[in-house]
């Protein structure tokens, strides 16, 4: 299952995406005996990686599908009214897949293995969403919004990339409250978006497809409160919680959720009941004070690469 609308908030919280859960697909059968020694002779004879030795049989099977799916899925994206059009090369997330030669790279299986796993190794699904995606960031025009400029005053001290947990995963901290004037990061909708959007990609570029496909993620609420959520927050929570969702699947390790005041938590805990365990998992309520807060992080995060701000060493921001 995906990272659940990637779970960028808690509801009542005047910022972004709620964690809704989607519904939990049933998986895909298991793979027969023949198809598992084929997919797993295929998989020996190719370009491996520290994530592609992770791969199950039943992984391997539905990627060696969706692999024939791929001149389908760029047609369909970019030339849906000439089937016939000279299918070229993707680029998605710092990485090439050539529909032609898509064994070629093994960060190419990780990419689209993270559409399989949303979606339960459901081929059929995971071609679907695949489209999707490359459909939407074409339309969105991905490269014109990193080239973008966003004022630093609104937007630089929103989001934060800084260090790495103690499995080597990037740290991407989202701040809604504190210094931040909500307010007025929340002002343009639209613009919103598109800074949400680039500092997701930037926060994708520590990835290397290599070793780390996932990062930690901390979401900081410092002096919210219940009467702080306006019309343009809900608005933006809505569209955000739709695209990280629907076109940045399995990116998500551990979320927490820090500086939550204590009746804001009830909220969290209400989650449990609509969401898989596996994501439910991944999300962590934290209370506010500093110990409190370093209590949560340090287990996972190493002292020296942690913001002395949440009780770490590192002089971050």
């Amino acid at each position: 299952m995906s990272d659940v609308k990637d779970t960028e908030a808690v509801a009542a919280a005047p910022a972004v995406e709620a964690p809704t859960a989607t519904t939990t697909a049933a998986p895909a059968e298991p793979a027969s005996k023949p198809e598992a020694e084929s997919a797993a002779a295929a998989a020996a004879a190719e370009p491996q990686n520290a994530l592609t030795k992770k791969f199950t049989v039943d992984e391997w099977v539905a990627l060696r599908e969706l692999r024939t799916k791929l001149p389908e899925i760029w047609r369909a994206a970019y030339a849906p009214d000439d089937r016939k059009a000279d299918v070229k090369p993707i680029k998605l997330w710092g990485v090439t897949i050539d529909p032609a030669n898509p064994t070629s790279d093994a960060r190419v299986s990780v990419v689209l293995m993270k559409f399989l796993r949303a979606k339960e190794l459901k081929v059929k699904d995971a071609e679907t969403a695949l489209t999707a995606t490359l459909r939407w960031r074409d339309e969105m025009k991905i490269d014109e919004i990193m080239a973008e400029e966003f004022d630093e005053k609104i937007y630089g001290r929103a989001g934060r990339n800084f260090g790495h947990d103690k499995e080597g995963r990037p740290v991407s901290y989202n701040i809604y409250g504190g210094e931040v004037d909500v307010k007025q990061l929340f002002s343009d909708v639209p613009r919103f978006i598109r800074w949400r959007i680039q500092f997701m990609e930037k926060s994708i570029e520590h990835l290397d497809f290599e070793n780390i496909d996932q990062m930690v993620q901390i979401h900081d609420y410092e002096g919210v409160s219940m009467m702080s959520r306006d019309a343009n927050q809900k608005a933006a929570a809505s569209e955000a919680t739709n695209l990280f969702q629907n076109h940045y699947p399995e990116f998500l390790a551990l979320k927490f959720f820090i500086n939550v005041p204590t009746y804001m938590a009830w909220i969290f805990w209400a989650f449990k009941a609509v969401m898989s365990s596996k994501t439910f998992a991944k999300l962590n309520m934290v209370g506010t004070g500093k110990s409190t807060i370093s209590a949560a992080l340090l287990p996972i995060i190493d002292a020296k690469q942690l913001p002395k701000r949440y009780g770490g060493e590192a002089d971050a921001w």
